[in-house]
């Protein structure tokens, strides 16, 4: 049994449907190292994905460097050279997309030599059918392309065939990091399996406390795949929980209905119920954080100017700090802070959010109407994508006492929290379709939950890009005050 930090759970004091959390965290006698781990394997495996890139690549390169060799009697031919300079980028992309680099060709040999005989194979009809509507390379040695792609495809099995014998016999098939969380359940787990007491790290399935599910989002931080042992009675609130926790989730257990269970899987000698998985592969989390820096970075450089008279006109207008900070839920239902510009009075801004803004709202400033209107409040979240808490589109972020009509956001809709498996996003889809301002009535968050879990179910780069030139149109708003 692991270790476990005794954290306490967080007091809550109901005063009509608004609560306030107050997190009590007791002296930590041991801390656990198991999100240590799993972050490590995780750059691990990321070490490999770039060890098997490298190696596809230069055997490539040297296949053709090797059928210059024949034909021409040297490996430096302007013709094979540009042959695989033209194969090469084609080769792997296609490979990167057909998941030649991915956790399951680390565990089988079998899978990551079929995969990238099929992503060669692709690239050479895609290249050769390229030159010949082209009409370009007319003058190739037949002999020689054919000898570079036959030996292109006998170096990359030598290559890959190597790399899973050295790397396998040093992780011994470990590739992944999984938890087992116990909550009054005993079960077998292999040695590798890290387990967790719920009770004594103070886990417990309660979609109405948002601290326990910061600790719970803290505890599978870099786990790929966690298995919970519960009794029957607790399976449906655990499933319901984990549908947002961005992670491979499993209940161990035979029931199948009651938890809307989405395949089968097994930990040790006792069979589970897959209930959710993270929505995007690693191939997809490197696409969308590669377009969120390639639009925050730039943005950040070409604002800057226009952020600094913000700030002056903040201070100018009235007295206090120029950033307005607040938690807010991310992704895996994990708390962080957000950052906006300034728009209320600093004696009566809200930190938890229980009191939605107004028309007429007497704590605005007379900067803060401004700036909220045109949506410039939100400038300062591009920091937040820069440090890699939110993402330039997805489910916008709210704060924990935030209120649909009289009711907290998670008693409207018990799938609430599964908004929560990406990174909360500056804009989304809910915005773009006219979903902003105040939650006066319980269908005002019922609109923007269903737009959220669309955006999640369908997401693609393409649609992030769609929804971010959408944005454009609705950056003045009459809901926005």
């Amino acid at each position: 049994m692991m270790a476990a930090a005794h954290i306490a759970p967080p007091a809550m004091r109901q005063r009509g449907n608004r609560l306030n959390f107050e997190t009590k965290t007791l002296p930590i006698a041991q801390e656990t190292h198991t999100s240590g781990r799993a972050l490590y394997r995780n750059r691990v495996r990321l070490g490999l994905y770039a060890i098997l890139v490298l190696s596809d690549a230069l055997s490539v390169l040297g296949a053709f460097a090797f059928g210059s060799w024949f034909h021409f009697g040297n490996i430096t031919s302007r013709s094979e050279f540009d042959v695989a300079i033209a194969v090469l980028p084609i080769f792997l992309g296609t490979a990167f997309n057909s998941g030649a680099y991915s956790i399951a060709v680390l565990r089988s040999h079998r899978t990551g030599t079929s995969r990238v005989w099929a992503s060669l194979a692709f690239a050479f009809a895609s290249t050769l059918l390229l030159f010949y509507y082209l009409r370009v390379m007319q003058d190739l040695s037949r002999e020689a392309m054919g000898i570079s792609m036959v030996t292109s495809f006998l170096l990359v099995t030598v290559a890959r065939t190597l790399f899973s014998y050295g790397v396998g016999h040093a992780i011994k098939g470990d590739v992944t990091s999984e938890l087992v969380i116990l909550d009054d359940m005993a079960i077998t787990c292999p040695p590798h399996v890290a387990v967790l007491d719920a009770h004594r790290a103070a886990l417990k399935p309660d979609l109405r406390d948002p601290m326990m599910l910061n600790r719970l989002a803290a505890r599978l931080r870099g786990i790929d795949r966690v298995v919970i042992a519960c009794r029957p009675e607790a399976q449906r609130s655990w499933a319901m929980l984990l549908k947002g926790a961005n992670i491979q989730a499993e209940i161990a257990s035979t029931e199948f209905d009651a938890v809307g269970a989405i395949g089968i899987g097994k930990i040790g000698d006792r069979s589970t119920l897959v209930v959710a998985t993270g929505p995007l592969s690693l191939r997809n989390r490197i696409l969308k954080r590669s377009f969120d820096l390639c639009f925050a970075v730039p943005a950040l450089v070409v604002l800057m100017p226009l952020l600094i008279l913000i700030a002056i006109a903040i201070k100018a207008d009235s007295a206090g700090p120029v950033f307005f900070k607040q938690k807010r839920v991310g992704r895996g239902n994990a708390l962080f802070e957000v950052y906006k510009f300034r728009s209320m009075r600093s004696e009566m801004c809200d930190p938890d959010g229980n009191v939605s803004s107004s028309r007429d709202d007497l704590r605005i400033t007379r900067v803060g109407s401004f700036i909220r209107k045109t949506s410039l409040d939100e400038l300062p979240q591009l920091l937040n994508v820069l440090f890699g808490s939110m993402s330039i589109v997805g489910p916008r972020p709210h704060a924990l006492g935030s209120l649909a009509g009289q009711d907290l956001f998670w008693d409207v809709d018990e799938r609430y929290w599964h908004r929560h498996a990406l990174k909360p996003g500056i804009t989304g889809l809910a915005q773009v379709r006219g979903f902003r301002g105040a939650t006066s009535q319980r269908g005002d968050l019922t609109r923007r939950l269903q737009a959220d879990l669309e955006y999640i179910a369908g997401w693609s780069i393409w649609r992030d890009f769609e929804i971010l030139v959408s944005t454009i149109t609705v950056v003045v708003h009459k809901n926005a005050f």
